[in-house]
């Protein structure tokens, strides 16, 4: 029999294998708990919101919304959480300058209204402190940017987010605006594209794990020609369907937005439609419901 090579024995090895039962992975899951999007039709078809742990992509054609989105949703995963939120912080990674402090002042503002109407109607103390330091200047201090210009730039960043987060334990949400753009051009060896997306989401995915946070792509979509006709779908290829946990997208039927939810472990293919207003993204308006709803 051939000897071992040096290094750890298989039974090292085994014992820094992370054991749990079904039980405890549900248990887990469970109470780990979701970024919402302000628009309760979507929350309703992800299964409460953005899910922590997860990779979640949003795809679609420019202009439909994705990046609203995301900006949205820096904002929302700091909501104090006697409001439901998780009081938490935000990373946003942006490849192609789409990024709009104005537009995330205008949700912030919307944002602290509504958690002041809330307030109102349950005027309880823990509302109330909250609201003290849930603040325009504080929400954007816990919004950390990183502008990341190529492929190069992208990969040392993701690689180095581990450190960070470190450094930043109150981060639950990494959103990368337009994962497909620095891979897109200047790839004449698309294997070599295909090997650099597929390390990047198994980091991501193990920092997702490792730090208990959520992941949000955006994708842009392409046009894929069989036979005689032709369909948009997401960018990057097959493979790279596999690496988001959940995918979402985006879509216009005539001028009304719709958001399908297209891939999930857990929840049915569905399709909502949706509105984007001055500064959030709401369900649309139903003829006669007289529900008030987070307005902007």
């Amino acid at each position: 029999q051939e000897q071992q090579s040096d290094g750890a024995k298989p039974s090292e090895e085994a014992e820094t294998i992370k054991k749990s039962t079904a039980l405890e992975v549900l248990e887990k899951e469970q109470t780990q708990g979701f970024i919402v999007t302000f628009c309760s039709a979507l929350d309703d078809i992800l299964g409460g919101g953005v899910q922590l742990t997860k990779i979640t992509e949003i795809c679609g054609v420019p202009g439909v919304g994705k990046t609203q989105l995301c900006m949205q949703l820096v904002v929302d995963v700091q909501i104090p959480e006697c409001f439901g939120g998780l009081a938490a912080e935000a990373i946003f990674i942006d490849t192609e300058g789409s990024f709009m402090v104005d537009r995330v002042v205008d949700i912030v503002d919307a944002c602290i209204h509504h958690c002041q109407l809330i307030a109102e109607v349950h005027p309880e103390e823990d509302h109330q402190i909250a609201l003290e330091t849930f603040s325009l200047e504080n929400i954007l201090s816990h919004i950390y940017y990183f502008r990341c210009h190529d492929y190069m730039e992208l990969l040392a960043q993701v690689y180095l987010l581990p450190d960070f987060l470190t450094g930043h334990p109150k981060v639950q949400l990494i959103v990368i605006d337009g994962i497909a753009f620095p891979f897109r051009h200047d790839f004449e060896d698309i294997s070599l594209r295909t090997r650099l997306l597929n390390g990047l989401a198994q980091q991501l995915i193990c920092i997702a794990n490792d730090h208990t946070l959520a992941v949000v792509l955006t994708n842009q979509m392409t046009t894929r020609f069989e036979q005689n006709h032709s369909s948009l779908v997401p960018a990057l290829g097959e493979s790279w369907g596999h690496a988001a946990t959940i995918r979402l997208i985006l879509h216009w039927n005539n001028k009304q937005r719709l958001a399908t939810l297209y891939k999930s472990p857990s929840q049915k293919e569905s399709t909502v439609p949706f509105c984007i207003t001055v500064s959030i993204i709401v369900e649309k308006a139903k003829t006669g419901n007289n529900k008030v709803k987070m307005k902007c």
